[in-house]
C-alpha cells in the first residue's frame, strides 16, 4: 500500500477515491468475504435489509428449497438507493463486456412470486 493511502493518523488504507472534493479512504482491515447465490430484501419505513445466503439446489427440480442465510446487511433507504445506482451501472458495464443477462435465464425458483 502506498504512502498516498495513509491518513493523517498514519493508518494505511486499501484505496482512496475522490467524491467531489471529499477524499474517501477505504479501510478493508475488518472486511470479510462471503459467497451468496441467493438474495432477498425486506424493508421497514426506516431500513432496507438485504439477506444473503446459499442454496444447494442446483437442478431447480425440487418443490422445496432450503436457503442457509449467512449475512444480513441493514441500511437506510438513502444508502439503498445509492447501492441501486451502483449496481445498475456495474451491471450495465458487465453486459457491455460479456453480453446481456436476460430475465429468462433466471431460474423461476429464485425469483420472487
Amino acid at each position: 500500500m502506498s504512502a498516498a493511502n495513509e491518513a493523517s493518523t498514519g493508518r494505511t488504507y486499501a484505496a482512496s477515491t475522490m467524491v467531489g472534493s471529499t477524499k474517501v479512504n477505504w479501510d478493508d482491515s475488518k472486511m470479510r468475504s462471503t459467497y451468496a447465490n441467493v438474495c432477498n430484501v425486506a424493508t421497514t419505513r426506516e431500513e432496507v435489509m438485504l439477506l444473503f445466503g446459499t442454496s444447494q439446489n442446483w437442478t431447480n427440480t425440487s418443490t422445496e428449497i432450503n436457503v442457509e442465510l449467512l449475512e444480513r446487511v441493514i441500511m437506510n433507504p438513502f444508502a439503498a438507493k445509492r447501492l441501486l445506482l451502483l449496481l445498475a451501472k456495474t451491471l450495465e458495464e458487465y453486459e457491455k463486456q460479456h453480453g446481456n443477462l436476460s430475465s429468462a435465464e433466471l431460474s423461476a425458483t429464485h425469483r420472487p412470486k
